[in-house]
């Protein structure tokens, strides 16, 4: 199995060391427990899976009067953009120029074992070089054999950076792409690790050619206390301070799902939480998070009603075979990121599928000091929406890495409405969206067959991105501003953003829409 690992000193044999005492390493169940030992090993995580945030470029992100040469003049030329999705049809002329020629510096692919880039484990590198002997070959597969079965790299790439294409052009027209094809194979996750390596990869790649990087990263999860302070999460801030870089992220698409329920409990008490599951699912977890604090038992009624024992503390790992599933539940934490506490449960078909209907949480409470707690089942990319909480509550439902503190947090719109796009992911507290961008109905270019029309966050957070490397270009190529990147960059898009209420931040929207036009405007009131 692959863990996380945050060390000091020299890193252990065999690790993928990522920068910032981060690293990855593959390790046996005797060799983690040598880890958990070793002195100079700080703390571990173990890799978590991540969805596409697909729920299936326009003038709402005030585009006009930024390109033209008798305003900003800008299209994204010297700067790069980072792709870590699910790859990309480079042979889509919205990637090529008007010479013919790729504008991809590199593509990794993850899933395609041969040439892995320096430093990394896994998959096969292809050089600008060889994408354009691709791009010139009869047959271009079989020089780079890369591709993008799902679309969603494609589509996602195209709002950010794509040439001419459904009558327009993404963003940043003339921005040059690193990609990365996450190691999932055909199907539409990625975990963890693999995002944390697509970063370094990329930063990496955009520090050798001095150029500024803009990064979008269009997946998202319920596994974690969505505070930003899992090892994952943690890793992304810290990269994210590296080199000239911005990285944007969607809210995710948990908005209406039913998948966040919170409660309150006061010593002694006892509180039940419901929750049903659809017929087509093999595989369910509940991450609960609550103050260290408090003390809790917690136990679970399956549909044929088996009565689990209690977990907590005293009883931190349970294992048991109701009919039809197979089920685990972990007590962990806190750790040296969280003072917070997870209980988590882990449903498994015990053949193919977990028994549909209801289920119940049986909350037992002992001490109790505080008595909040959010549980959160999975994403609707992972079991869809006809499995969903009794009572769940709206906010919160962002999905981590939107979570992290040094990403741009994109929400959702539906332009055609000018209002949040109903199932966009809804913050809570401290934990909110930066902007907003369409995010139904986008077109982009369709992998291998000209364009199409895609709806979900996913698709927000390019506009994000491509804009990003926009503001980059007006100061950092253009010599206007050299040091305008990172946290600046979400300064400027919540300053110029439209706003769609009175109260700000809005835990839906944001700071409002994305402008770049308002946001250049605020970029030159710096300087």
């Amino acid at each position: 199995m692959e863990a996380i690992i945050k060390f000091s000193g020299k890193p252990p044999e065999k690790t993928e060391v990522l920068g910032c005492g981060f690293g990855i390493i593959n390790a046996d169940e005797e060799t983690l427990q040598k880890l958990y030992d070793d002195n100079e090993i700080e703390d571990i995580e173990l890799p978590k899976r991540l969805y596409t945030g697909e729920y299936n470029v326009s003038s709402s992100v005030c585009i006009t009067g930024v390109r033209s040469r008798e305003s900003y003049g800008l299209s994204g030329k010297g700067t790069v953009i980072g792709i870590a999705d699910t790859g990309i049809d480079y042979t889509h002329p919205a990637f090529i120029d008007n010479n013919g020629n790729t504008r991809i510096v590199s593509i990794w692919d993850m899933t395609y074992p041969g040439n892995a880039p320096e430093g990394f484990f896994k998959g096969s590198e292809y050089t600008e070089n060889e994408i354009n002997n691709a791009l010139k070959s009869e047959s271009p597969f079989e020089i780079v054999p890369q591709r993008d079965y799902s679309g969603h790299g494609t589509a996602v790439s195209g709002i950010a950076a794509g040439g001419e294409f459904c009558q327009g052009t993404g963003i940043a027209p003339e921005a040059r792409l690193i990609v990365v094809k996450l190691g999932a194979g055909d199907d539409e996750f990625a975990v963890s690790t693999d995002i944390m390596r697509a970063l370094r990869y990329i930063i990496d790649k955009a520090r050798t050619l001095r150029l500024p990087l803009s990064v979008n990263i269009s997946y998202g999860m319920n596994e974690g206390s969505h505070r930003g302070d899992s090892l994952f999460e943690q890793y992304i801030d810290s990269v994210a301070s590296e080199w000239k870089t911005v990285i944007s992220v969607p809210t995710g698409n948990e908005g209406g799902s039913g998948h966040h329920y919170h409660g309150k409990i006061r010593s002694g008490e006892a509180l039940t939480v419901d929750f049903f599951t659809s017929s087509d699912i093999s595989s369910l977890y509940l991450s609960l998070w609550k103050n260290f604090a408090d003390e809790m038992s917690i136990k679970l009624i399956t549909p044929d009603g088996t009565l689990s024992p209690a977990l907590s503390e005293k009883s931190s790992l349970i294992s048991y075979q109701a009919p039809g599933t197979i089920i685990t539940g972990i007590v962990s934490g806190p750790t040296r990121y969280s003072a917070s506490q997870e209980i988590y449960w882990l449903l498994k078909a015990a053949d193919e599928l977990i028994p549909e209907g209801q289920y119940r949480l049986i909350v037992n409470a002992g001490r109790i000091t505080d008595g909040s707690f959010d549980i959160w089942l999975p994403t609707v990319e992972q079991v869809g929406r006809g499995t969903y909480f009794s009572y769940p509550e709206n906010k919160l439902t962002m999905t981590i890495p939107a979570t992290a503190n040094k990403v741009i947090r994109t929400a959702g719109i539906n332009s055609r409405i000018n209002a949040p796009a109903e199932f966009s992911g809804v913050g809570k507290n401290i934990v909110f969206p930066d902007i907003a961008a369409p995010a139904v109905g986008v077109a982009a270019p369709l992998a291998y067959s000209g364009c199409a029309s895609f709806t979900g966050t996913s698709f927000a957070s390019p506009f994000s991105c491509g804009a990003a490397a926009l503001i980059m270009e007006w100061g950092i190529v253009k010599g206007n501003s050299p040091f305008l990147y990172g946290e600046k960059i979400k300064a400027l898009f919540r300053k110029g953003a439209e706003g769609a209420t009175d109260f700000f931040p809005d835990l839906s929207l944001g700071y409002g829409t994305l402008c770049i036009k308002k946001s250049l405007e605020a970029a030159e009131a710096l300087h």
